[in-house]
């Protein structure tokens, strides 16, 4: 926020561990909006734009690593003349899981009957290219292309304050889940267009909003009831076969996203490499671990990990930000996917790393 005239707001839903005297000690010069309860991330969410002051309005999660020039870029981007300024909508960015993989939800379609039909049998993976089979995410924009498309994940949502509140911005009879889509979709009726920006990624360490359990799937199957009856059957009309299908899928979806929530026992790494110039810290964590840490400068010659342990051990790279930036690390999570790694981040003046494996993790933290 160094190079924006801006503000952090953050609101807690009556938090049950120390987040808030956390907030209080390190960062004395964000507004704090402290709930009694929890009512939810939209009302949350509309809590917070009502206390905002600025033109724009981002709504972040906070399972979120954004880098430094993240919102420098979409700033320019929906201030710039390659785009219609009164048309806009919502911007959304590319977002990445915990192993560095993209992740598909940034960008989406309107869930019909039909996409979701196309998702649930996992045709638009048969056609990924098909403008009919491949809408579910928006696969007539590639990950690396940026575009128009229609649904944008709450995760990270940029738009003009106004239109936030001309909308009435989340409908706070949903508790989660289908919040932004129902929001994007509102926002598509008002003739406005959402955008997927891909110039900046953004971490999303999926699964730490919520644990994957019952409670998980009666909610979500509230959010898709919620989201068909309010935009597709507000009079409770409609065919048999439409609301049955419609059932089906929220079933389906419920399911699988409550499969995927259940964290497998992993096998714990082998090996560990510090990205840093503290030695304090490499003992450190070698004393946390209890297992040997090896210190590899960044501002060295060219990194290659597959070498620095070519026993294909498992091992997993520790980034310390008090030698690297958010933009450096982000960078190097995609640069080194899929390469047998997992990655922490040990954020600025903390005794701490966070991370997460996969998609479906929740991210933790790792106390040294």
């Amino acid at each position: 926020m160094e190079n924006i005239d801006g503000e952090i707001i953050v609101v807690d839903n009556n938090s049950s561990d120390d987040s808030c005297e956390m907030m209080k000690r390190r960062f004395a010069n964000i507004k704090l909006i402290e709930n009694n309860k929890n009512s939810g991330f939209p009302k949350g969410n509309n809590i917070g734009v009502s206390v905002a002051q600025g033109e724009y309005i981002c709504i972040l999660n906070p399972d979120t690593v954004v880098a430094e020039d993240t919102f420098v870029k979409i700033l320019n981007f929906v201030t710039s003349s390659a785009v219609e300024k009164d048309e806009i909508g919502i911007v959304g960015v590319k977002l990445i899981d915990g192993t560095g993989n993209f992740l598909p939800e940034s960008k989406r379609g309107i869930p019909t009957p039909f996409v979701a039909f196309t998702k649930i049998m996992g045709v638009y993976k048969i056609f990924p290219k098909s403008k009919a089979f491949g809408k579910y995410y928006a696969q007539h924009l590639s990950e690396n292309e940026t575009g128009k498309i229609e649904i944008l994940v709450g995760a990270f949502m940029l738009m003009k304050r106004n239109l936030y509140n001309e909308i009435g911005g989340f409908d706070e009879n949903c508790f989660m889940y289908s919040d932004d889509i129902d929001l994007s979709y509102r926002i598509l009726q008002q003739g406005k267009s959402n955008y997927y920006f891909h110039e900046t990624s953004v971490i999303h360490y999926k699964g730490e909003s919520t644990v994957k359990d019952k409670m998980y799937m009666k909610r979500f199957q509230e959010a898709m009831h919620f989201f068909y009856k309010k935009h597709f059957s507000p009079d409770g009309s409609g065919s048999f076969f439409f609301s049955v299908f419609m059932k089906m899928g929220i079933v389906y979806f419920s399911l699988v996203k409550t499969i995927q929530g259940k964290s497998n026992p992993k096998a714990s790494p082998e090996n560990y490499i510090l990205i840093s110039d503290n030695e304090n810290l490499r003992e450190k964590l070698e004393f946390a671990l209890k297992k040997p840490v090896k210190l590899q400068n960044w501002n060295s010659e060219s990194i290659n990990f597959a070498k620095s342990f070519s026993d294909n051990k498992k091992t997993e790279i520790i980034f310390d930000q008090n030698h690297l930036d958010f933009k450096t690390i982000i960078e190097a999570f995609e640069t080194y996917k899929n390469k047998g790694f997992s990655f922490k981040i040990a954020p600025k003046n903390t005794s701490f790393l966070i991370g997460s494996n996969n998609s479906y993790d929740r991210g933790e933290i790792i106390k040294m």
